[in-house]
């Protein structure tokens, strides 16, 4: 197995992730070194891609994953040797943070600032549901005594922090704008300025700025080809997905449907 664990680590490196591959291979042969389970931190979706990879190269694991409600993105997951035959317990909590929509405007990151600014890392952070008139948090349970005691402000905004059940969670609503067009390339710069609206100069300024991920990956730069299914997410902005491309249009540009997340 030394050998398949070194190829794994050797794969991410090149795409600077053999960190998180070579914590959570210690996660999964732990498992296994117990006959038990393990709960790795919170994982983007292309954390989990990493997380699936892992549990392939192991006959006895199984892989599952919770991240506090159904389609939750950020999740934790588990790895779980065959033999075991209890309870996993996945030591995730929520808490819901409220102010007065009606002086101050929050969002997403406004939040995530608020958390990281008590010194929590992300890993222990799940996803963040903004609502009108506060937000949910999902967040490791061990660190909610922690949050509600410490946390009575976002940003300038006074806030309250108070426990929120699991089954009390709203789901995120998404908003989705379909966006029919047609482009010079598959460029990352082309597709990422078509999606968000914006310039394609402008675009690449966001992409040099490090604005940009590509399937939860940073972006490599604005050349860097986009393919259908792929996710360009931008900080502050959402996400677009590549939902469809029809094809070439007479005039030789691509025609594509894309899927704008507000």
């Amino acid at each position: 197995m030394a050998n398949e664990r070194e190829k794994i680590i050797r794969y991410y490196r090149a795409s600077g992730d053999a960190d998180l591959a070579a914590k959570l291979l210690d996660t999964a042969e732990a498992a296994l070194r117990y006959h038990k389970y393990k709960i790795t931190d919170f994982l983007d979706p292309y954390g989990y891609t990493i997380a699936e990879t892992i549990a392939a190269h192991f006959e006895r694991l199984q892989l599952d994953a919770n991240g506090g409600y159904v389609s939750a993105e950020r999740v934790k997951a588990s790895f779980t040797d065959e033999d075991f035959m209890g309870d996993v317990d996945y030591g995730i909590g929520a808490i819901r943070m409220e102010f007065d929509p009606r002086y101050y405007q929050l969002s997403h990151r406004d939040v995530l600032g608020a958390l990281t600014g008590l010194g929590l890392k992300r890993e222990i952070i799940g996803d963040i549901i903004m609502l009108p008139d506060g937000c949910q948090v999902v967040i490791d349970s061990s660190m909610i005594p922690f949050v509600l005691q410490n946390l009575d402000k976002i940003g300038a905004a006074p806030a309250k922090s108070i426990l929120l059940p699991l089954e009390e969670l709203v789901a995120k609503e998404e908003r989705i704008k379909e966006i029919r067009t047609t482009v010079a390339s598959m460029r990352l710069d082309v597709i990422a300025a078509a999606g968000f609206g914006v310039s394609r100069s402008k675009m690449a300024s966001d992409i040099a700025a490090d604005k940009l991920k590509v399937n939860w990956q940073e972006a490599k730069n604005s050349a860097q080809n986009v393919k259908q299914g792929d996710i360009i997410s931008m900080r502050g902005r959402g996400r677009v997905e590549i939902s469809e491309i029809i094809g070439q249009t007479k005039k030789g540009r691509t025609s594509v449907i894309l899927k704008r997340f507000l």
